[in-house]
This record gives structure tokens, C-alpha cells and sequence, in this order.
């Protein structure tokens, strides 16, 4: 199970709490989920008041506030510090958004906002571009985790660029790894884990779907599966066939 910051989560599957049809639908969703985190943004919270934050806290799992929304160094200061306030954790998730119709990571600010976070006894989340300068500048901020992202936020593209992500496991094989963000399939978080990912994080896919709670389930089995397929060290591909029965004792027809 994935470790971050020195705490080891039930599942890989980290699962955000906004979209959902109902309260009840999301309980049930984390359910079949078995998610390992749930992640919660600030304003969602700040907006439901104590009957959305009673239904967090009875989901039993640990929480990740996110600094959604934020665009600048200082507004994600204080968001963070206000979430650390309200769920009692030192986690956050660390958004720093430059461009509203990509929802890309502003990644001058992500790394000025993770260095006062950490220096304030923060533990950061950052998410990232999969770009492997800015993830050596997160971590000398004093990150100890990574969340790339997968695709744009809510596109549900999946993986856009599966080698950056493979050449940033390569290049970090002991950091603590995430794709966070672009998520569509149950077939994408399975390729994530199979790429060597500790865990993957998702939202959309599950609480904008027909049946969140099927697709809750769905996604909880493909990580394990490809969990399963990472660790049984995959063969590679290649360009040319191969059979897989031998030539070796097959009859000669003259």
C-alpha cells in the first residue's frame, strides 16, 4: 500500500468528494471505491457547512484538502492554512491554476507556494506537470510526494503523455508518484498503476458518471489489476511476432 509522508493508506484509489448527485450516492461510492484518501476542497466544504464536513469525517478515512480555485502563491497560503485549521491535518493537496481553460498547474507559483508551505510544517501535494524540472524543484521545496497530471482536469482523456510519466517513475524510483487529474475509464487508472504508479487520483469519472457507485467499483478493481500487472513484471513490446507455441516437436507433414 502506498506510504506518504510516513503514512500508509488502505487503497491507492484517492477519491474527491465534489459532483456527486447526492450525499447519499457519494457515501455509497467511496463504499465501492475502497478509497485510501478522500480528497476535499475548501470551498466545497466552506459552502455545505457541518453536515457535508460530519459526512466526511464518518467515511473513516484520512482526508486531503485541496486548494482548488487558487491562483496565486498567496491565495493558496492562506487556503491551505485555513484547511489545516478546519480537518485538523497537515496534508495538502497544493493547486496553483495559470490557465482557466486547461486548468494547467502554474508551476513558478506551485514550487514558491510548496517552499512557504513546507517551511510552515506543511506535508504537500503538489500538483504537477509531469516535467521533470519542476518535480526536482517541488522536491528540493521540501515535497515528498508528486501528483502529475494525467490530462487536463475533468477531460477524462486519460494518460496524454504516458513516457513523460514513465520517465518521471524511472527518475524518482523512491518518491511516492500520483496521477492525478484527466481520469476518464476505469482502463486509464489501470495504466497508471501499470506504468508503476503508487496510487492515482480521480473525481469526475466516478461522481459525473450514469451510476457513480458502478463506476466507483470499476475503478477500484482496475488499480488493483493494474497494481497486479506492474508487479508481475509485464513483458515488453516489441515489433515482430512471437509464437507462443514452440517449433520444437511439431509434427513434419511431406
Amino acid at each position: 500500500m502506498p506510504v506518504f509522508y510516513g503514512t500508509e493508506v488502505v487503497s491507492p484509489l484517492m477519491l474527491g468528494t465534489a459532483q456527486y448527485p447526492s450525499p447519499a450516492i457519494m457515501a455509497e461510492a467511496f463504499r465501492a471505491s475502497r478509497a485510501g484518501i478522500a480528497t476535499v476542497s475548501l470551498r466545497r466544504e466552506g459552502g455545505s457547512g457541518q453536515d457535508f464536513h460530519r459526512l466526511i469525517k464518518d467515511l473513516g478515512i484520512p482526508v486531503l484538502p485541496n486548494t482548488a480555485g487558487c491562483h496565486s502563491v498567496r491565495e493558496a497560503v492562506t487556503t491551505a492554512q485555513m484547511a489545516r485549521e478546519l480537518f485538523e491535518t497537515p496534508w495538502i493537496k497544493l493547486e496553483v491554476i495559470r490557465d482557466d481553460d486547461t486548468l494547467c498547474p502554474d508551476v513558478i507559483a506551485l514550487v514558491e507556494a510548496a517552499r512557504v508551505l513546507s517551511e510552515d510544517g506543511f506535508q504537500v501535494f503538489p500538483y504537477c506537470t509531469e516535467d521533470l524540472s519542476v518535480c526536482g524543484r517541488l522536491l528540493d521545496a521540501g515535497c515528498e510526494v508528486l501528483m502529475p497530471w494525467g490530462a487536463p482536469i475533468g477531460s477524462g482523456r486519460g494518460l496524454n503523455n504516458p513516457y513523460g510519466l514513465r520517465s518521471l517513475r524511472a527518475h524518482f524510483p523512491d518518491v511516492p508518484l500520483v496521477v492525478d487529474a484527466g481520469i476518464g475509464l476505469p482502463s486509464h487508472a489501470a495504466q497508471a498503476m501499470e506504468l508503476g504508479y503508487d496510487a492515482v487520483l480521480l473525481n469526475t469519472a466516478v461522481a459525473k458518471a450514469g451510476d457513480p457507485v458502478a463506476m466507483a467499483s470499476a475503478m477500484a478493481l482496475a488499480i488493483e489489476a493494474g497494481k497486479l500487472a506492474h508487479g508481475a513484471n509485464p513483458i515488453e513490446a516489441r515489433d515482430m511476432a512471437a509464437p507462443s507455441t514452440p517449433l520444437f516437436g511439431m509434427a513434419v507433414l511431406g
